[in-house]
Formats: structure tokens, C-alpha cells, sequence
């Protein structure tokens, strides 16, 4: 035990409990300024603390202080070096001699440019079980690391591992209340709306002012843009909010069960017809109806929608008594209608009511700046469904996604982030598990034109810079140390591209 008690050190201790238990809004923040007291008190000139990935075993550092950004690139396999030996055995280590120690990875401490004379490492312990390391390197002065200072910090990393595992426990249950919240999102129908492009933003403020009418809406645009989520949006922003949104394919069903889905049907009304039946209509009264794939609709069908549409009124499958509805609706479709109007495929009548306030989302190719955002949503969304845990893209990931076509759209990279989330090992998601095609040329009036090289790096510095300023808690100095730039260069790339601070605003 401790020879004498370290006054200073006492009430250091006594701060870091009580910072524990108030605050776990940044863990990163919290270990960090527990690897800083232990450093400082323990008087060494540099610190880190390296966690287990409990899949591969290997030691990533979670924090360190000292020794430069470059460390953070790397990772040690299991029993790699005095850390890996510590973490294997589960004991803490003093090595006043480590330029004599079989387990000192001379090359490492060369690749980051740190020269390691002394070391103290002692093991993180949830339940005695191993979960990572903190150590200290080069004791000030050239003097020697002592066992009252190892048993200082076997203190703080049992502090160090309590504030891992509370923060660890309130994660998890966030989670789980997140996921309770998505599911009661889904039962209801809605999504969430990821947007960041001008393009979309513009779409959004158009929104608002079609949902104060009650005019049709039909929404073009390609196959997997999200032409749903408009679609809820307009109503959740709507007077009608509080009463039902009903969705119907109407490529989904034939045309005969598809007349009953929308209108209902009496009892008898065709064989199987066992009892009465609400079509979507009546489901529908009061609120908004969302008719998908409108351009499949059967021409029949198209009279009788048009007649809920000028008269408010339909028949059931089987009665001749006509039922008042009051419903505001909305379709959307991927196909050309003015093609199909020509073709004598879809009614003209029908297309100028249903037209009248036209919705066009444009494909993702055309908006790249929702790409990272729309990614990190599905990261998120895949890491809570699969239980797994991603810090992130990769850089050469990110810039893969950014540069890449999409022909099926937001659809499509949702199904590639969720793949990518199954295959992938590491705590970024790399290139090679996107599995993207290779591309092939796409001409210059089918991309609007806003596919040049310009805009996309500026995208990419934009999320470049963006990453790195969260890794270094948004200090600027910190930052351009880390890109290897001047501080007012950062500054002003800063201003240019638009990176703000979340939480400023």
C-alpha cells in the first residue's frame, strides 16, 4: 500500500470522482483529462491509454498525450510489446531500463519520433477482467518510476476503467431507447430526413409552404431518392399532422386486389370477400393518402381517382352508394408521365390535378454533400441493428463514396453501408468492403453538370477537416498541427468551405 498520502494527489483523486459521476457527455474527454492528472502527478513526460478491441484483441490508443498525433495511426497486436505484456498478464510493470527490455519495440518509438527511456504501465480491470492499458513514458528529470507512483496509477486507471464502464452502460441504454424510438418511428411509418446539399435544403423550404395548402403533390424523381420521406414530410408539416398518413404501392398489387385496397369492399363482392372491408380512402379521411408509383396505377383506376380527386367522393368494390371523403393526396413516381401521357398509358385529366404543386427530388450524383451525412446516419443506424461498433469511414472510403455514381440512390447506399457493417473488421469502414462497381462514365446533362473535380474535393477537404477538428475536440491549433498546415491556413479553409461547430449553434 501507499507508504504516505500524496496530499496533491489526494484531491486530484477526489476531482476525477467527482467528475466521474457528473459527467459522461464526452467519454474521450473524461479518460483524457484522467491521463493528464496521472501523468502530471506521476511527473511523466508522456502518456497513453490503449484499449482492447474485444473481436481482434489488438491495443488502439483511445488517448495520448506527448507523444505527437502520429501514435494515434497506430495499433499493437495482442502481447505486442510492455503494453501488449501487461495487458496479456493482466499485472502492472515498471521498466526503468527499457533500451535493455526484449519487450521494448524499438522500431515503434523510432516510427513516431519518441525516444522511450523509462515506462510505467499498469492494466484497466472491469470485473479483473484486462481491457486495456495506461502507461507512462520518461519520468521527468531522468529519474527513475517509483512503487508508490505505480500504485498512484493502478488508482487512476481503476478510475479510468469505472468511467469506461459507466459511460459504456449509459451508452448501451441509450441505445436501446433510440432503438425502442426507431421502431415506434417505423410502426408509425416515418424517417428521418438527412439533408445537407443546397439542393435539398431549397426542396425543404419548398415543402414548408406546399404543406400549408391542400393541393395535390406529385413527387418525380428516380427510383430510391427518398421520394417517401418528401412525401411524410409534407404531411408532418401539414395541418393535417395529428390525423392518419396512409402509403400504397401501386405496383405493389394487381389491379383488382388493388381497387379493394383502396377503396374497400362489401361482403360477397368477389369470391374471398368474407366480410366487409375499409379501403385506404376512408383509412385516409381527415388526413393524407401517399399513392406510390403512381404511373403503374391501371387506367380504370386512374377514372376513379379522379373522380376522389374533383368530386371527393368513390364507391366501395361492390356497392353503388357513394362516400365522402376528405383527404389530401400525394404520388410519386420514377417513370416519365409525359411519355406515358403520349402513349395514351396514363390520363391526361388525372396527370394535370395530380400535378399541380410537381416535387422533383433530385438523385444523389446531383447532391454529393449529403453523401457523409447520409452515411454516417446509416452507420449509426446499422451499428445499433447489428450490435457492432464503427468509428467511422476511412478516408479512402469516404472519397470512394463521394466519387461514385449511385444509380440506385439513397436506397443504394443505405444496402452497401448496412453490407459494409456485416463484412467489415475494423473500427472504420474501408474501401474494399463497399464492394462499389466500377464506374462507368456518366455524361455531363445526366449530373446537372455539378460532378466536377472541384466541387467534389471541397466536399472531401470539407469532411476532411470536419473529422479532424472532432478528433481534437474543435482546437483549431491542435488541428493544423494534426493536417500539417498553418493555423491560419486552417482559419481560413475553415470560412471558405463553411465547417462549423455543431454546438455553437
Amino acid at each position: 500500500m501507499l507508504s504516505t498520502i500524496d496530499v496533491k494527489k489526494f484531491n486530484t483523486l477526489i476531482e476525477i470522482n467527482n467528475l466521474i459521476n457528473s459527467d459522461y457527455s464526452d467519454i474521450h474527454v473524461l479518460l483524457t483529462q484522467i491521463l493528464d492528472s496521472a501523468a502530471r502527478l506521476c511527473e511523466g513526460e508522456a502518456s497513453s491509454l490503449l484499449l482492447r478491441n474485444r473481436e481482434t484483441g489488438e491495443l488502439y490508443f483511445e488517448v495520448a498525450l506527448g507523444m505527437g498525433a502520429e501514435v494515434k495511426k497506430h495499433t499493437l497486436k495482442a502481447g505486442e510489446g510492455i503494453a501488449g505484456w501487461v495487458v496479456e498478464h493482466n499485472k502492472s510493470i515498471i521498466v526503468n531500463d527499457v533500451q535493455s527490455d526484449k519487450r521494448y519495440l524499438i522500431e515503434f518509438f523510432e516510427q513516431i519520433g519518441f525516444p522511450c527511456k523509462t515506462m510505467m504501465a499498469v492494466p484497466m480491470r472491469i470485473k479483473d477482467q484486462c481491457i486495456g492499458v495506461i502507461e507512462l513514458i520518461n519520468k521527468q528529470n531522468d529519474k527513475y518510476f517509483t512503487q508508490d507512483e505505480l500504485e498512484w496509477l493502478e488508482i487512476f486507471s481503476n478510475q479510468a476503467a469505472i468511467a469506461l464502464q459507466n459511460a459504456r452502460s449509459i451508452e448501451r441504454a441509450w441505445e436501446k431507447i433510440r432503438l425502442l424510438q426507431d421502431e415506434l418511428d417505423t410502426e408509425e411509418g416515418y424517417h428521418t430526413v438527412i439533408a445537407k446539399s443546397p439542393m435539398i435544403l431549397e426542396k425543404i423550404e419548398l415543402i414548408d409552404r406546399i404543406a400549408k395548402t391542400d393541393s395535390s403533390v406529385l413527387i418525380l424523381g428516380e427510383s430510391g431518392v427518398g421520394k417517401e420521406v418528401f412525401a411524410e414530410q409534407i404531411h408532418l408539416r401539414s395541418l393535417r399532422s395529428q390525423e392518419p398518413f396512409i402509403r400504397v404501392n401501386c405496383a405493389a398489387l394487381p389491379e383488382g386486389l388493388l381497387e379493394s385496397e383502396l377503396f374497400g369492399h362489401l361482403k360477397g363482392a368477389f369470391t374471398h370477400a368474407m366480410g366487409n372491408r375499409r379501403g385506404r380512402f376512408e383509412m385516409a379521411d381527415g388526413g393524407t393518402i401517399f399513392l406510390d408509383e403512381i404511373g403503374d396505377l391501371p387506367l380504370p383506376l386512374q377514372a376513379k381517382l379522379l373522380r376522389v380527386i374533383q368530386e371527393k367522393t368513390f364507391e366501395k368494390v361492390g356497392s353503388d352508394i357513394s362516400q365522402q371523403v376528405n383527404v389530401r393526396i400525394l404520388a410519386a413516381t420514377n417513370k416519365d408521365i409525359d411519355v406515358l401521357v403520349k402513349k395514351g398509358e396514363f390520363r391526361s385529366d388525372l396527370y394535370y390535378r395530380l400535378n399541380v404543386l410537381p416535387l422533383y427530388i433530385p438523385p444523389l450524383r446531383q447532391r454529393p454533400e449529403d453523401i457523409p451525412e447520409l452515411a454516417a446516419f446509416f452507420l449509426k443506424k446499422c451499428t445499433r441493428k447489428l450490435n457492432k461498433q464503427f468509428d467511422g469511414f476511412s478516408d479512402d472510403a469516404m472519397e470512394a463514396m463521394l466519387s461514385y455514381s449511385w444509380p440506385g440512390n439513397v436506397r443504394e447506399l443505405e444496402n452497401c453501408i448496412e453490407r459494409a457493417c456485416v463484412i467489415g473488421k475494423t473500427r472504420r469502414i474501408q474501401k474494399d468492403v463497399l464492394f462499389l462497381r466500377n464506374e462507368v462514365s456518366v455524361p455531363e446533362d445526366e449530373t446537372g453538370g455539378n460532378r466536377d473535380l472541384k466541387r467534389a474535393i471541397n466536399i472531401f477537404k470539407a469532411h476532411f477537416i470536419r473529422k479532424t477538428l472532432e478528433e481534437n475536440r474543435w482546437n483549431q491549433t491542435e488541428t493544423a498541427k494534426a493536417l500539417d498546415i498553418q493555423r491560419t491556413y486552417l482559419s481560413r479553409l475553415i470560412k471558405e468551405l463553411n465547417i462549423t461547430n455543431p454546438k455553437e449553434h
